[in-house]
């Protein structure tokens, strides 16, 4: 059941398939939002839609990769189309690496510099010219206690989401005169499979405490898209109580 806090909202969330992303579609429902979700398997789209209907929302899906341009093109048309509006776009879609930097290949740079920060930008890039004519809008991304702080065998994602953080502070600058606010989410390890990314196992999500949950992150999101329209929450640090950093 909806509680109608954001009733007649309209949310793009990219990454919509598992983890944050799909925890960001359910609490947008929960709250009586209609959301657009964009993921690379068609296959979970029914079951997602069916959780956000029984939550009081809508979910539409759109299948495809968030590095290429025809996709976000197509997501933000298809929004429009749908809802007449776009209110909140969460560049979620992510992909992470754990291993030595030496043993890192160009095509690894590509991935996850193409996924994290491309697809970022291709986003962002298809959503501003219509939040600017309709005077508002919330752009948030989706980065990382590695876009704050370095840590081995990280390098190029942290790279990747520093990146993120940068271009959230220059955009939220530049964006504000037409009404819109941008956003950062800054979670440390998140118990997903992303935490796994490349080069961990299983053996590392044991500890409970060391890791936040994708609804921990979903509800930051969510109470950025909640503010009212002269308040702004541009940055958000999130680290559960029993990870040391």
């Amino acid at each position: 059941m909806s509680d109608g806090s954001l009733a007649g909202h309209v949310a793009l969330v990219t990454g919509s398939g598992g983890g944050i992303g799909r925890a960001a579609v359910l609490e947008f429902a929960a709250r009586g939002a209609s959301v657009v979700g964009v993921g690379r398997h068609p296959d979970e789209a029914d079951a997602l839609r069916a959780e956000a209907e029984a939550l009081g929302g809508a979910y539409l899906h759109i299948t495809g990769d968030v590095i290429e341009p025809g996709t976000a093109a197509s997501a933000v048309t298809r929004t429009l189309e749908q809802h007449g509006r776009l209110d909140t776009l969460v560049n979620n879609a992510g992909v992470g690496m754990y291993a030595d930097f030496v043993d890192a290949t160009v095509a690894d740079y590509d991935e996850i510099m193409g996924i994290n920060m491309r697809g970022t930008f291709l986003f962002t890039r298809a959503a501003v010219p219509h939040m600017i004519s309709q005077g508002s809008g919330l752009i948030v991304q989706v980065a990382s206690q590695a876009g704050l702080q370095g840590f081995p065998r990280e390098a190029i994602y942290c790279a990747s989401k520093h990146a993120q953080v940068g271009f959230s502070r220059a955009l939220r600058r530049e964006l504000q005169p037409h009404g819109i606010k941008v956003g950062v989410i800054c979670p440390a390890a998140v118990r997903t499979s992303f935490a796994l990314g490349r080069g961990r196992d299983e053996e590392s999500l044991l500890h409970e405490e060391h890791f936040l949950s994708a609804k921990d992150v979903a509800s930051a999101i969510v109470f950025m898209a909640a503010q009212d329209k002269g308040a702004r929450v541009t940055e958000v640090s999130m680290i559960s109580l029993g990870e040391a950093l």
